[in-house]
């Protein structure tokens, strides 16, 4: 054996306390070997690999090897069955072709009040022309104009047009449908004109489900409760405090999101551990500093162990008025291990407490592991409480003798924590939202100790004047602090610089990036540091990785064409602008750099002729014909080597080497296109995503 392997060896037995920490991340590679799948795997795939396995292990395992080898691939084939029975347990009628106009009539399970008009989540939908097997479960409009005060458990109908949920607008995009199939909502669409109420709340009926009525109850009251809000602090302010009371943030302006995006406080908005704990953390030392005000009760009974029940209680009822969100749930499924710690007279918060909560999310929702909210959250609570048990390892000391440093130490610890969440975060945001906010350090100095010192308290107090009809006394003030970081997040916003536009990772360097930062968080030993080696790898390979020289939207009213100087030229700046717009932010574009497309004549850079009819793109020895309209056909298909067209090509191009038409884009989604001087790289949205139950494709709309 040689001297390398014995030390790797020593190293992993060193750290054998740490081995459980891992658990949860083989069931997540199960999980995503699962989603990465080009086509649906037989139902007995995950269980049989897990009783092979676990056969493997029970005769073998007195040999360490095959023992640790056979515990891996069992967590892994748990994740794969975990998300195989998700997807066949949430599956659901989806619409396959556009409904339209009709009258839409159901109950209402959600309401979303934004600034042009309410968004809607309708169930028991009804709907002409269309048999009981085919029809959604649950469909979400938007709606627009003077509106009904709509609210959960209402019956209405309105005529408007449904449609299928929204394909990726390009290769490697974001996946509404695939989210869309796992929230069961199986058609989006708009109203026309103003919705009708035809039945009043039916909550109490004794023909609805347990389940049912109480979902509707809660989002009945979440609903009331963010209405009561916004009434009592109008505007943005109200929304925001809506936002951090309820998780509803509807009611915040376009602008006001914006900034909070560009600041880097976007994590104030999404109730999560900051939000969870704080109101754990208030309520438990509340709660017991009441108790021991008592002598009776402080002297005899265990005041400490009470205070830690009831927090874990008031912390149930907030993360459901928050609407649970994945977030929410981690950061509960944490705050209640630590206190049921207290309570047992255990250890508080440890990554053991963070992989049972990430376990548990995954087994019940894997699909959480694909969103953004779930990689952000573990990131940076795996990252923070790794980083703060090595400086406890330290043993560094404090002096606190002089009161001056207790502040101090206090903003010097926001500052660490928010270096250590960024830095762990900054993969993900780049994958999924391809920004990051330079000044999201000074931000969060100024904005969450008010957060943590003056709003939460405030929402505590609020909530609980709530029953009372006082509610106003807490959200009054609450609403000063909140006005305080609205302003932090426009001021920081607004200085030149403030968010970077960044292009999108592919995913092999997330992945990368996401085990080579577990691999130095998770272990305790040297041997962690090549994680790091892993991370730069991962980040190394956006240097390999370029963006297609042309793209066109799967209804080909869109074009986009890479100039000679790397920027994208856009076909329209009006049709189809949240496919442009995702297009240029991919490619790490802003909206303020979009080149002009020519209508007539030539672009700047002369590689885009264009005319009534299409255009020609010349790039990298290429001559790209981009057909608007048929009668250019039968000349560019003389011409061109590579044919793109919005309309039929209903014969031969004797001189093109590739054509896509309409056909193709009906067919396969939104098409990418990579020039090279050897030849050329075709990719579109449905041949990435494959055969799975959540892709819809044209031969099943006939159907």
């Amino acid at each position: 054996m040689s001297q390398h392997l014995k030390i790797i060896i020593n190293q992993f037995l060193a750290d054998r306390d740490r081995w459980v920490l891992w658990l949860p991340v083989f069931v997540g590679l199960g999980v995503g070997s699962y989603f990465s799948l080009n086509s649906e795997p037989p139902a007995w795939t995950g269980i049989l690999i897990v009783l092979a396995a676990g056969l493997t292990v029970y005769f073998r395992r007195q040999n360490f090897i095959v023992l640790c080898g056979g515990v891996v691939i069992i967590a892994i084939a748990i994740g794969f069955s975990a998300a195989q029975w998700r997807t066949l347990t949430v599956a659901h009628p989806v619409l396959q072709k556009r409904i339209g106009p009709t009258t839409i009539s159901g109950r209402i399970l959600q309401v979303e009040n934004f600034e042009n008009g309410p968004r809607i989540t309708l169930e028991k939908i009804h709907l002409a022309f269309l048999a009981p097997y085919e029809m959604p479960q649950q469909a979400r409009l938007k709606l627009r104009g003077n509106q009904p005060d709509f609210a959960p458990g209402q019956w209405i109908k309105v005529r408007g047009v449904l449609t299928p949920p929204p394909a990726p607008v390009m290769p490697g995009s974001f996946d509404f449908q695939r989210r869309f199939y796992f929230m069961e909502i199986g058609a989006t669409g708009f109203g026309m004109g103003k919705a009708t109420i035809i039945q009043r709340s039916d909550t109490g009926a004794s023909n609805i489900p347990i389940s049912t009525a109480v979902n509707l109850f809660i989002a009945e009251l979440r609903h009331e409760m963010a209405e009561k809000i916004r009434r009592a602090i109008p505007g943005a302010i109200g929304g925001v405090a809506a936002a951090l009371m309820t998780g509803d943030r509807s009611g915040i302006p376009k602008s006001v999101l914006e900034a909070f995006r560009q600041s880097g406080l976007a994590h104030l908005l999404a109730i999560s551990g900051l939000h969870i704990g704080l109101v754990a953390g208030l309520l438990f030392g509340g709660i017991r500093t009441i108790f021991a005000l008592i002598p009776a009760v402080a002297l005899r009974q265990p005041i400490k162990k009470w205070a830690a029940f009831l927090a874990i209680l008031g912390a149930f009822a907030y993360a459901v008025m928050a609407g649970a969100t994945v977030p929410t749930q981690r950061a509960f499924l944490m705050i209640s291990l630590v206190l049921m710690a207290v309570i047992v007279d255990r250890q508080g918060i440890s990554l053991r407490l963070v992989a049972w909560a990430a376990l548990a999310i995954l087994l019940l929702r894997p699909e959480s592991l694909l969103g953004a909210s779930f990689q952000l959250s573990f990131a940076a609570v795996i990252a923070l409480i790794a980083a703060y048990e090595f400086l406890k390892e330290r043993n560094i000391e404090q002096d606190r003798t002089v009161w001056w440093r207790r502040p101090v130490r206090y903003i010097a610890g926001i500052a660490l924590t928010t270096i250590i969440a960024t830095a762990a975060t900054s993969p993900f945001a780049i994958y999924h939202f391809n920004q990051l906010a330079q000044f999201g350090l000074f931000a969060n100095v100024l904005a969450v100790p008010v957060t943590a010192l003056w709003i939460m308290p405030w929402a505590i107090v609020s909530f609980l004047l709530l029953p009372l009809g006082l509610a106003e006394f807490g959200l009054i003030p609450m609403g000063w602090g909140v006005e305080l970081i609205i302003t932090i997040a426009q001021t920081i916003a607004g200085w030149k610089g403030a968010v970077v536009i960044v292009p999108a990772l592919p995913v092999s360097a997330l992945v990368a990036v996401g085990i080579g930062g577990l691999w130095l968080c998770l272990w305790r030993q040297k041997w962690r540091l090549g994680g790091a080696g892993l991370v730069v790898l991962g980040f190394s390979s956006v240097f390999f990785v370029s963006s297609p020289d042309i793209v066109v939207e799967e209804r080909g009213k869109l074009f986009a064409v890479k100039g000679s100087s790397g920027t994208l030229h856009l076909s329209s700046q009006r049709v189809s602008k949240f496919a442009g717009e995702t297009w240029l932010r991919r490619v790490g574009q802003s909206d303020q750099t979009r080149q002009n497309w020519p209508k007539q004549g030539f672009s700047q850079d002369k590689s885009l002729t264009c005319d009534r009819l299409g255009c020609i793109f010349l790039q990298k020895g290429h001559k790209v014909a981009l057909i608007t309209d048929s009668q250019a056909v039968p000349e560019d298909c003389q011409s061109a080597d590579i044919v793109v067209s919005a309309v039929p090509v209903p014969w031969h191009c004797p001189s093109a080497e590739l054509v896509i038409d309409w056909f193709d884009l009906w067919r396969h989604g939104a098409h990418a296109i990579w020039l090279r001087q050897e030849g050329v790289l075709v990719e579109n949205v449905n041949g990435k995503r494959g055969h799975r139950p959540w892709v819809l494709r044209p031969r099943e709309k006939e159907k």
